[in-house]
């Protein structure tokens, strides 16, 4: 399968996100890849985490 023919992320958004403030954030598990997004701008930039660098974002995220 090719990027173009590839079929959309399903995106989840977090529980700790709002539709009223400003920190709305999506991720969506694609192979070996997790993606990032701002929720307000599903057309924008995401990022796209390899599986070590998802577990090391984690901690920063959550606050611990």
């Amino acid at each position: 399968m090719t990027p173009e023919n590839a079929p959309e992320p399903v995106w989840i958004k977090s529980s700790y996100s709002t539709d009223e403030g400003p920190d709305c954030v999506e991720v969506a598990a694609i192979p070996h890849r997790v993606l990032v997004r701002d929720s307000k701008n599903p057309a924008g930039p995401r990022l796209a985490l390899g599986p070590a660098a998802w577990v090391g974002f984690l901690p920063y995220v959550c606050g611990r």
